[in-house]
Order: structure tokens, then sequence, then C-alpha cells
């Protein structure tokens, strides 16, 4: 704002007059929200919370089943989502099928706006995917009014923005994508939603270290946060709630990425094993507990003699220091020397086993590999290594076991349990309890002379 005497125009004096341009709907044209809010009545604002009714919430399907239990059974009216990821990951794919299959319902209109790509563009994957609607509204803009002017005047069922770092408003000052205007994007964004009540998706990019780039505040403004995750050399997708205002954030849907676009594996147990039926030396099967879901994984081990004056040690999927630790202590308390040798340890398809459950799986597949002693695909060894070479307990235990019984294992290598065994494993799955890692080698079959 700069006051001016004389009109830089015509140059006449005292000719310039104030103008306030009119806010519509509490939402400024450019997105901001309108600070100067008009006096409201006190008493009416507050309501007694007895008198607010408890009446369900009614929330929107994603057509994806995995998509909505990480939501928390849907999306809520009126909620922000951020979609965050690496570059390539599929966010986009992943909202715009989704888009394809809310707008193919009835009486649902889906507005995507994209700040990366054309109309045409987005048509062309589209196709692919197969979300070609007639409810599907697109829009390419990086302006932040146009956008809010898209959203008041369409008033749809759901809106996609892709993505919040591309948008940028012409009243604040800053780089697109900067802190400044990623703040302001959003507030604008959010500000839309709860007042016209519609639900709002943003996808986020991350940095190099992972984390959601803009400022901080962005992740505390909206009301679920959701971290798409995958290995670019792999189909797998998994998508997890970090922050969730309507549902649990322990909750994660698995994907599967394809030519054709995204699919959801509802029973992911067979991503992470091997198709060998017969055992094999240098493997062992664990299992991982990832929100409320219990996933196997299939550890994978090779030993050979070293010729380098430092041996290598080279893992995918495992904490490298652990796998050291672990060594040591295979060495110290399980008589089988690995120090001088060549250690190749790693998961099937992407999986991480970073977990200290994991512990027993990886030292007993690098014991098969250096004693050539297969164990059996009917067994599986689940348990934490202490220092001390003891196993201990890993919290949610039955739910492991419960899966491990569901696809077909008769026997678990556990550690020792207060509980009777029984208590533990209604199943009638065979548990060998176990308190060391000697013990735990026998247990498995594998000797520890070496």
């Amino acid at each position: 704002m700069k006051w001016f005497g004389r009109c830089p125009q015509c140059g006449e004096w005292g000719t310039i007059e104030e103008f306030h341009e009119a806010k519509i709907s509490g939402i400024s044209k450019t997105g901001a929200s309108n600070r100067r809010a008009p006096r409201i009545d006190v008493s009416q604002a507050a309501t007694p919370i007895t008198e607010i009714g408890s009446d369900q919430v009614h929330r929107i399907a994603t057509g994806f089943e995995e998509f909505d239990r990480v939501l928390g059974g849907g999306i809520v009216p009126g909620s922000v989502v951020l979609i965050a990821g690496e570059p390539g990951i599929g966010k986009s794919t992943l909202l715009l099928e989704s888009a394809g299959r809310i707008a193919a319902r009835e009486n649902q209109t889906v507005l995507y706006i994209s700040g990366e790509e054309s109309q045409a563009q987005i048509r062309m994957r589209a196709t692919r995917v197969d979300a070609v609607q007639p409810r599907l509204l697109l829009a390419s803009t990086t302006d932040l009014g146009t956008v809010i002017a898209l959203i008041e005047q369409e008033k749809p069922s759901l809106v996609m923005v892709d993505s919040a770092q591309t948008i940028s408003s012409a009243d604040v000052d800053g780089i697109t994508g900067g802190s400044s205007q990623v703040r302001e994007v959003a507030s604008a964004l959010i500000d839309a939603a709860k007042t016209l009540n519609i639900p709002t998706f943003l996808v986020g990019h991350v940095t190099k270290d992972g984390s959601i780039a803009g400022p901080r505040t962005l992740e505390h403004l909206v009301d679920v946060v959701c971290q798409f995750e995958g290995d670019s050399q792999t189909a797998l997708r998994m998508l997890r709630a970090v922050k969730n205002r309507f549902g649990p954030t322990d909750e994660v849907g698995c994907f599967d990425m394809s030519g054709d676009g995204i699919e959801e594996v509802r029973n992911p147990a067979g991503l992470f094993l091997s198709p060998d039926e017969h055992a094999v030396e240098g493997t062992c099967i664990t299992f991982t507990v990832d929100g409320h879901r219990s996933l196997p994984i299939e550890l994978q081990a090779l030993v050979t003699n070293s010729v380098l004056p430092a041996p290598r040690r080279a893992t995918n999927g495992v904490d490298t220091n652990r796998l050291a630790m672990l060594v040591a202590v295979l060495y110290r308390h399980g008589r089988i020397p690995l120090l001088s040798n060549d250690l190749y340890v790693s998961t099937m398809a992407g999986a991480t086993a970073r977990e200290p459950a994991c512990d027993l799986a990886v030292v007993a597949a690098l014991a098969s590999a250096a004693t050539h002693s297969p164990i059996p695909r009917t067994m599986c060894a689940i348990g934490e290594i202490s220092l001390t070479g003891q196993v201990r307990p890993v919290p949610r235990l039955q739910q492991r076991i419960d899966e491990a019984a569901r696809l077909g294992f008769s026997t678990a290598v556990i550690a020792r349990q207060r509980r009777s065994a029984r208590e533990l494993n209604p199943r009638k799955m065979k548990l060998l309890e176990v308190s060391s890692i000697r013990e735990a080698l026998n247990a498995l079959g594998i000797s520890s002379s070496h």
C-alpha cells in the first residue's frame, strides 16, 4: 500500500480514492481468508456439547478399500488430506484413478486441478487408467485466485489439487513453492474446504531427506497427512497415514503399480515370499507388523570367503549397523565365525526388515548359509536378539502367529513367553520356545559347529 497525493498517470492532485474489494463467502478473490470478519453474537456461536448431534458423518468412498482403510473409513466432508511422496511414485495416478471412480457414481462431481500438467496430458493419463468420466472436471492453472473461483463456481463433491507447491498467490511475495507461498495456498484451500464443506486432496512434494517440502505448518494445518512410499525398482507401493484426525495412524494400504494404473493388494502375504516350495539354504521367514497388518518377510543371506582386507557387508532392506551387531553375537554366543567372510543379506520385493523382531530370522539365514543347513519352508522365526545372546519376546506376537497359521506355517521359533503357549496359540500351531541363540539354532535344525 502506498499513498499518492498526485496521480502518476494524469498528474492531477487529490484525484486518487481508496477502494476496498468485496469479500465473497469469507474468502478473498486471491484465496486469502477474510481476517476482518463481521462481528458475531457470541451467544449464538458457542453451543453446549450436549446439544450437538452425534450423528455419524457420511464418508465418501474412494473406490479403493485400501485407501479407505488408511483414511479411517473414507473421505470426511470438509476435510483436507495431504498426499506426499517422491516424484514418480504414483501420487497423481492414485488420485486421478480415485477421482474417476468417485465421479462414476451418481451425483458425485470431482474437480481435478493440476499445476504441473495440461488438460490434454491429464486426459491421456486418465484414458490409460480408465478414469474418463463426464463428471470428472479438469483444470490446469497455477493461480490461486483461479483455483478458488473454480471451487466456488463448480461446488464439486471433491477437489484434488496437484500440487500445492505449484500454485501461487499474486498477493504474496516469494517464489512459487516457497514457504510463504505454500503457507498462503494451503490456508486459502483449507478455508475454502471448511467454508463450502468440500473435501480437498493436496499433493505435496518431498525433499531429499524424505520430509514434506514447505513449511512445517503445512502438516499442522491439514487434517490428514499420508505418505505414499515405495521403491522405484519394484511395483509395490505403501500408503501410510502419518497424521489422521478422523481415524488411526497405524494403518497401511498396499498397492501395485502397473502399466494400466494402480491396483490395490488386499492380501500382500505372497509379495515378500519367493515361490520356492522346497527348503533352500540361506533363507528364513519371519513376520513383521505394519499398522494393523502382519506381513511375512523372507530373509536371504549369502556367505562367501573374502579376498579383501575388510570383508564386505551388503544389505537390502536390513539395517547395516544391526547386521554388524548380529554377526558379532552369532560369533560370540552361536559359535559361528563370520567376521572374516563377505556377507550379503536381502529381503524379497523391496520389503524392509528393520524392526527388532526380525533379528532371529537374520541370524538364522546367516547360520543356514554358513553351515549349508536349509530351514524348512513351514518354519518361521520371530524374536529379538540381545548382546548377551538371549532371544527376547516381541510385541503383538499373537497377531504374527495368527497370520503364520493362516498362511499354512506349522512351526514357529519364538522367545520363551511368560504365559502358556496354549493361551498364545489357539490354532494349535507348534511353538518352539527358546531363550538363547544356541537353542534357536538347534530348534531350526542348524548345527553350531562350523
